[in-house]
């Protein structure tokens, strides 16, 4: 009998891991032993000291490129660098979460989620002074499982990473204050059909390991330079290709964005559009870059038709919406398209894949915080109801506020990608990566697609300024000091990353590096 070694193990390199899984363990005891009326400002304190103190450790371990955890995980430049997004978002998403926490009644969140809709109790809880904290403690650890999503350097790991980040994403979309039915109908879908998707994902890890023997990327790229096209290796590779485009929300992966866009708590949407989507797309360049980096032909066909789909698809239905929210859940799917550019770019430039890849990380940076941005203002602009996300009831706002109407113009303009802002910055480097490798058929595609894109978000900024506003239309609320927060961050650097994008362009090529 052989004697059992153990793994390496890294405690400095799994520092943001344990910063981020700390603290919401931490939360789970303030939740079960802390005094009910001062868990609220507890728990608001651990996670934003988990999510930045992972960022903090993050930045820390710039410029190390390590395999650890018995080769589980890559502590890289790219995972590093897509870790310090997903964190600096997630401490931004947290500061949403907490809006209007001083009056509870107009929280987000409702008192008790297991309450039947329509019932009494429900109609009493929407006034209620309590308020709902335990949704600190599960987006605490769905940041921590896409955290380990970006860092994942074995198919099972990822798939574990998988379900950490969307369990709590299941049940936070149902926990909305007002239009309760609408909400738990998002989440229950949101849980079906990711349930479908863990298992292609789950199928496509057992034929992958069926056909190389074994789950660690490095050796699946092995066998692929090797073996070809082995059949249950592309099988495998497909499935696993469907589960992850699934939570990126590519089309035709992507029924379930607009209605559990529009049925969660917009935190918990801005939440998702702006994190889920960095470590979706952090998973599917690890994937397609170490496991399958030699067999491109087997992955770029696949990849070239669902980019194409998901920005027609995007592009055309966002223009029939009349609510913001799925109008923005629409563009989502559209800007995953336009990433998929990016992917497609792997093999450009002469580091083997540094431009597209560089070029993906940086968009993925801009489009969180400009995302995340626009729900943060949509949290503001409320009628009797909650948000006012109606197209007819944002006519004339300019003339309500000014200022509301400029900031949510910044992040339009930004998603249009109009010159000056981050959004064309990041079109810009991920469609010159893809014609620098010979795709640009498909930059064709992206541009006449960001141009029908454009029509809907123009759309809402002629209704704001040019449009009679309504004799009763929404209030626009003062953002309270947590929202103020997430606006002047999210505004500047949505700014900045288009007036000045050098300095994080070349941040992003220098960590753009996979090791294992």
């Amino acid at each position: 009998m052989g004697d059992i070694t153990a793994p390496d193990l890294s405690l400095a390199a799994l520092a943001p891991l344990l910063f981020v899984f700390g603290a919401a363990c931490v939360g789970v005891l303030v939740e079960a032993f802390g005094p009910r009326g001062n868990r609220q400002p507890v728990q608001l304190a651990v996670a934003l000291v988990g999510t930045l103190g992972g960022l903090v450790s993050v930045l820390l371990l710039a410029g190390r490129g390590e395999v650890t955890a018995g080769g589980a995980l890559a502590v890289d430049g790219a995972a590093l660098f897509l870790q310090a997004v997903i964190a600096g978002l997630g401490a931004l998403s947290i500061l949403l979460f907490a809006e209007r926490a001083l009056d509870p009644a107009r929280s987000a969140f409702v008192t008790s989620a297991a309450v039947p809709v329509g019932s009494p109790r429900d109609r009493e809880q929407a006034m209620s002074p309590r308020v709902q904290t335990e949704v600190y403690p599960l987006a605490t650890f769905a940041i921590g499982g896409m955290m380990l999503f970006a860092a994942s350097n074995d198919l099972l790991i990822m798939f574990v990473a998988l379900e950490v980040l969307s369990l709590p994403l299941y049940l936070i979309s149902g926990m909305a204050r007002r239009r309760r039915l609408l909400s738990q109908e998002a989440a229950v879908k949101y849980f079906l059909l990711g349930a479908f998707a863990s298992g292609f994902f789950l199928y496509g890890l057992a034929l992958v390991y069926g056909a190389t023997g074994s789950i660690r990327l490095s050796d699946v790229r092995a066998y692929a330079a090797v073996g070809g096209a082995d059949v249950l290796l592309v099988l495998g590779l497909a499935l696993l290709v469907v589960g992850l485009m699934f939570k990126a929300s590519v089309a035709p992966f992507h029924t379930w964005t607009p209605d559990v866009y529009q049925g969660a708590p917009t935190p918990v949407t801005a939440f998702m559009a702006a994190c889920t989507k960095v470590a979706a797309f952090a998973a599917v360049l690890r994937l397609l870059y170490v496991a399958f980096g030699t067999s491109e032909w087997t992955w770029r066909p696949l990849v070239y038709g669902i980019a194409i789909v998901s920005m027609v698809v995007g592009a055309v239905l966002g223009l029939t919406q009349t609510d913001l929210k799925r109008m923005l859940a629409y563009s989502s799917i559209a800007h995953a398209g336009f990433l998929l550019v990016g992917v497609i770019a792997l093999g450009a430039g002469s580091d083997g894949g540094g431009s597209g890849l560089s070029s993906t990380m940086f968009y993925l940076l801009a489009y969180g915080l400009t995302t995340l941005g626009a729900f943060a203002v949509l949290t503001l602009v409320r009628d009797g109801d909650g948000e006012a996300t109606h197209l007819s009831q944002w006519a004339g706002l300019a003339q309500r506020s000014p200022l509301t109407a400029a900031i949510m113009g910044i992040f339009l303009l930004a998603l249009a990608g109009i010159p000056l802002t981050s959004g064309f910055t990041g079109k810009f480097a991920v469609f010159r990566a893809a014609i620098e490798d010979g795709a640009w058929p498909l930059v064709l595609v992206a541009v006449l697609a960001s141009a029908v894109a454009a029509f809907f978000y123009v759309r809402v900024i002629v209704l704001m300024y040019f449009s009679a506003p309504a004799e009763e239309g929404p209030t626009v609320g003062v953002p309270g000091l947590p929202t103020t927060i997430a606006l002047a961050v999210t505004v500047t650097a949505t700014l900045v990353l288009g007036v000045a994008p050098g300095p994080v362009l070349d941040l992003a090529q220098r960590a753009a590096i996979f090791v294992g």
